[in-house]
């Protein structure tokens, strides 16, 4: 017989031949292996009469899954009316889904005018034998996918509970070491590549822009390059090699093993039958600090993702200021609005705020130029800089009186009641089970257990609310320590600074306040404010003040030495 296919060409129907393999079928041995089940089909086909067997083969894909690209590839066939009879090993090799499974075998296939065949289990659909079981033998393959879902869990949780890595993949950076599987060694080609796209992005590039930098520079692409250097990866090679996508730049900036550490169950799925991925908490990963050499500092990792928490968007133009994104407003809030167009000059672009609305908004203009606003950032950098350079000691001495005795006493506080709110939930779900119990035996009435178990619940939320804020002030705080050392890093190195680079603003300034002008003496006059990254304001003190408190560092030199 011939049929007419997709594309309007006569063709002869043909014989599905369909294998299939998981790595965990694989466990069970060759017996399951793609040549045996190639192997074990050909014969039956042969043997059968079966005309124009073609093969379609899935390796290393789940059976709770139809998302195949061979058994899709059978699927247009079939429906096109290509596809005479289907035949498979066993009816695991089909799917491990037994509604899916029961719906191409009982609906989609008879309803096509299809033969389906199960070797090992005797089904053959046109002579009707070894169907009554077949539902039944579906069931026991979910089941064992279930099982063996659960068996994997429990692997991963041990692992885990070891301080081991439990993911495979190695991140573009690394790479295994010949000697031990386990340890990840740095791919120093690839770790470059890591290094500059953290650059880029610390000195204020966007993703998409580093994308494209990256394809200009004509850069292999993580697939690309692993596949040029023989490493393992399960993609093909791509048509564009140097087609950097934005969500690969993106996935490697959110990558925190890079700063040296494993993350664990960063991403889980619904169910063995449900693939899609949902991604966890920061608080409900495991993170395991100094399993593998750091291709970046975690200060920079962090100040990298709050920098992306502010994102800048360019002008119509194309053009933007090295302090787009940092300069607000202080009066409403609202971040000032960077204004450069094709008929501006440089000296001309300037800042206002986006709540002015040429007179008719909620709040007044707040003109700064953003020369002028370069020029006072240059200055206040420069100054702080020397003073550093000259005077750590003393800088940390002002940091230290300005925020240590207060902010420990209110560290401590927030620790401990998070401590305690955590106890008193663990308490509360004993509460609530007892009073569970009470009422199931009749010793409490469904009234009062109603109201009982109301208002502790409701206490339940409550804290768990306070917890959370109080734990987000916590790593505020973590941030801050962070920042300094970023601070103190890039104040360090500034012995010859003559420009402003977006890295430095980036490193250092942590927001900047324009207030609006106020007009004296004949002249117009915009105080600013500079917040410096985890310092807030500040004060450069005089020499006298220098000299007082250099004595008092002398008196008690461990308590303000150099971080």
């Amino acid at each position: 017989m011939t049929t007419q296919n997709i594309i309007g060409q006569t063709t002869e129907e043909i014989t599905a031949l369909y294998g299939r393999l998981s790595q965990d079928d694989g466990l069970e041995g060759e017996s399951n292996s793609i040549s045996n089940q190639k192997e074990i089909l050909m014969k039956y086909a042969k043997d059968h009469g079966l005309k124009n067997p073609r093969f379609f083969i899935d390796d290393g894909i789940s059976g709770t899954t139809f998302e195949r690209s061979g058994f899709k590839e059978m699927q247009a066939l079939a429906e096109a009316g290509i596809v005479k009879t289907i035949v498979v090993k066993d009816l695991s090799r089909f799917g491990r889904n037994y509604l899916e499974v029961g719906k191409y075998l009982e609906i989609t296939y008879p309803t096509l005018g299809i033969r389906f065949i199960a070797i090992q289990e005797n089904v053959d659909t046109m002579s009707n034998t070894g169907t009554e079981m077949m539902p039944f033998n579906n069931i026991f393959n979910e089941w064992y996918a279930a099982q063996t879902s659960k068996k994997i869990r429990a692997v991963w949780q041990m692992k885990a509970a070891s301080g081991k890595r439990i993911s495979s993949t190695v991140p573009y950076g690394y790479m295994k070491s010949s000697e031990d599987k386990e340890k990840w060694i740095i791919d120093e080609e690839a770790a470059e590549v890591v290094r500059r796209i953290f650059s880029l992005s610390l000195a204020g590039r966007g993703i998409a822009q580093i994308a494209r930098q990256l394809e200009q520079e004509k850069i292999l692409i993580p697939t690309a390059y692993k596949i040029e250097k023989g490493l393992s990866t399960t993609h093909k090679y791509p048509e564009n090699p140097y087609y950097w996508d934005s969500s690969t730049v993106a996935g490697i900036i959110d990558n925190r093993q890079y700063t040296g550490c494993t993350v664990n169950f960063k991403t889980t799925t619904v169910s063995y039958k449900v693939h899609k991925v949902i991604h966890k908490s920061e608080d409900e990963q495991q993170i395991i600090p100094n399993t593998q050499d750091a291709i970046i500092t975690e200060d920079l990792w962090l100040r990298v993702q709050e920098l992306r928490q502010h994102k800048r968007r360019p002008t119509s133009t194309g053009r933007t200021s090295l302090f787009s994104g940092l300069v607000y407003c202080p009066d409403c809030g609202a971040k000032l609005h960077f204004a450069a167009a094709k008929s501006m000059t440089r000296q001309q672009e300037h800042f206002r705020c986006s709540n002015y609305k040429s007179g008719r908004g909620e709040c007044q203009i707040h003109f700064i130029r953003d020369i002028v606003l370069e020029r006072i950032v240059f200055e206040a950098i420069s100054n702080l800089a020397d003073f550093v350079r000259c005077y750590e000691p003393v800088f940390l001495y002002l940091m230290a009186t300005k925020n240590q005795t207060a902010r420990k006493s209110e560290l401590q506080k927030l620790k401990t009641k998070v401590e305690s709110g955590k106890r008193r939930i663990s308490e509360l779900d004993l509460i609530i089970s007892r009073i569970y119990e009470d009422n199931i035996l009749g010793k409490l009435s469904d009234d009062r257990y109603s109201r009982m178990a109301s208002m502790y619940e409701k206490e339940q939320r409550e804290l768990i609310e306070t917890i959370t804020s109080s734990e987000k002030e916590l790593e505020k705080a973590e941030q801050q320590n962070i920042d300094m050392r970023l601070l103190l890093k890039t104040l360090r190195e500034l012995t010859d600074f003559r420009e402003l680079t977006p890295t430095i603003v980036n490193s250092l300034i942590q927001r900047i306040e324009v207030h609006n002008n106020d007009k004296y003496d004949g002249h117009c006059h915009v105080k600013v404010d500079i917040y410096f990254t985890a310092v807030g304001m500040i004060d450069i003190p005089d020499e006298k003040e220098i000299l007082d408190i250099i004595n008092k560092i002398q008196e008690n030199p461990q308590m303000y030495k150099v971080g």
